[in-house]
């Protein structure tokens, strides 16, 4: 007979599965202490640019505890986000995969609380937190734990059977369940495709990414103007960058994702080069109402835009 942390368990997985989500692990809810010392030496070397949020809340990015008053448990999830269709002209400015649908922090969040909402049915009253992208919970590491996956060279989440493109999110609760072996394998192995394609060099060694170098901060995080040295090395990107992911190995088994709010904006699909250069704050409104594009605003993205534009 289950126990009821293992039977809690299968059910939650089962509905995180219904809901959508791609995998459901558990870990338990306790401090990082291998993450510590290497969160404090990257943040330390700067390599997190201006992102000056990473700096806050330190103590509790490393203990789901101080998120959730007597947590027990971190459910880490991911949800596919590989689209089946791309931008049909190979000259035109580039958008990461993960942009070409609605805001996945919208549409992971609405999924995250049906999930919490079932819990709090099914199992009883629950305290719990959902966490997407937005807060201070590092997420590849925790789902490394969850035995998920293993955290490549990149620094991105790899696992066997889907690869990277996929989103993560995570419920931190004060249920007892039962927990999945943490991911001990790294699979990249000898492989450096990642460190190799980087157009500018922004994987200093690997699992150390300086984000002052990587195109997608340039192009999203930084509010400054884009330092002139980056010129002719952004490889045509105005929003984000997937080049790390195109050419990792373990990508060769993505599969487009199901997700019906993921489906991309068939006028952005559509749109050639030229008509990106001309872009109106009009036409910016309208592709990108419900995108994570908007984080950019059309001033950003035009900034991006007339820095690249120079090389198209």
């Amino acid at each position: 007979m289950l126990n009821n942390a293992s039977r809690y368990s299968k059910m939650i997985k089962a509905e995180a599965s219904r809901l959508g989500f791609m995998q459901c692990g558990i870990a338990k809810a306790e401090f990082l202490e291998d993450e510590a010392p290497k969160l404090e030496k990257w943040l330390k070397n700067k390599h997190h640019g201006q992102m000056a949020y990473m700096e806050n809340h330190f103590d509790k990015r490393l203990d789901p505890r101080l998120l959730v008053d007597d947590s027990k448990s971190v459910i880490s999830l991911t949800l596919n986000y590989f689209p089946e269709e791309r931008q049909t002209d190979p000259a035109a400015p580039k958008i990461s995969k993960y942009a070409y649908g609605a805001d996945y922090h919208q549409v992971i969040k609405d999924k995250l609380f049906q999930l919490l909402n079932f819990i709090g049915e099914e199992i009883g009253e629950v305290a719990g937190r959902a966490f997407v992208d937005s807060a201070p919970v590092l997420d590849r590491a925790w789902a490394k734990r969850a035995g998920i996956g293993w955290i490549g060279k990149n620094s991105n989440l790899i696992n066997k059977k889907n690869g990277s493109f996929f989103f993560l999110a995570e419920l931190i609760v004060d249920l007892e369940l039962e927990y999945d072996n943490p991911f001990q394998t790294d699979h990249c192995g000898t492989c450096t495709k990642c460190i190799d394609a980087c157009p500018t060099e922004a994987i200093l060694s690997p699992f150390v990414i300086d984000a002052n170098k990587c195109i997608s901060y340039l192009t999203i995080e930084l509010r400054e103007e884009i330092d002139p040295a980056f010129q002719n090395k952004m490889d045509n990107w105005m929003f984000g960058c997937d080049v790390c992911q195109d050419v990792c190995p373990w990508n060769r088994f993505s599969a487009p994702n199901v997700e019906p709010l993921f489906k991309p904006n068939e006028q952005l699909l559509q749109m050639k080069r030229e008509d990106w250069l001309d872009i109106t704050e009009d036409v910016f409104k309208t592709i990108f109402k419900n995108s994570a594009v908007k984080r950019t605003k059309f001033k950003g993205l035009t900034r991006n835009i007339d820095f690249i534009k120079k090389t198209l």
